[in-house]
C-alpha cells in the first residue's frame, strides 16, 4: 500500500523574505505568517501555501531562466484574478486562451519567480 500525500507548501528561496511576503500580502492578497522567524516566512491565499526562505547570497530567481516557474494554481476566474492583480502593480500576463483547453495568466513575483494561474478555457 502507498502512503498518501497531502498538497501543503511550495517553498522558494528569495534574496529578501520581508520584501518578498510583502509583494505576496500588498500585490497578490496572500496573508504572512511566522512574522517572528528570522529566515522563513509563509504566505497564504485560499489555501496556497508557499514557504518564503531567506536566500540572499544564492542565485537570484530571475537569473534561473526557466528553472523559475514554480507552480500551477487552478482558479475559478482567471479574468477577475488577472483584474485584481493588475490593479495592485503585478507583473501579470493578460489572460490567454491556450491550445490545451487552459485560460491562462503568468505572474512574476518581484523576484523573478514565474507562476500559472488557469482555469478550463470557455473556448469552444
Amino acid at each position: 500500500m502507498q502512503s498518501k500525500m497531502t498538497p501543503w507548501a511550495f517553498v522558494l528561496a528569495v534574496p529578501d523574505i520581508n520584501r518578498s511576503s510583502q509583494y505576496f500580502h500588498d500585490v497578490l492578497g496572500f496573508q504572512i505568517g511566522w512574522e517572528d522567524a528570522t529566515d522563513w516566512r509563509l504566505v497564504e491565499r485560499d489555501g496556497v501555501r508557499i514557504m518564503l526562505g531567506q536566500c540572499p547570497a544564492d542565485i537570484h530567481p530571475s537569473a534561473l531562466g526557466s528553472h523559475n516557474w514554480f507552480g500551477y494554481l487552478e482558479v475559478d476566474d482567471v479574468d477577475s484574478l488577472h483584474a485584481e492583480f493588475a490593479a495592485r502593480g503585478a507583473i501579470c500576463s493578460a489572460p490567454k486562451d491556450t491550445h490545451y483547453g487552459m485560460r491562462e495568466i503568468i505572474i512574476t513575483t518581484t523576484d523573478g519567480h514565474r507562476l500559472v494561474c488557469g482555469q478550463p478555457s470557455q473556448r469552444s
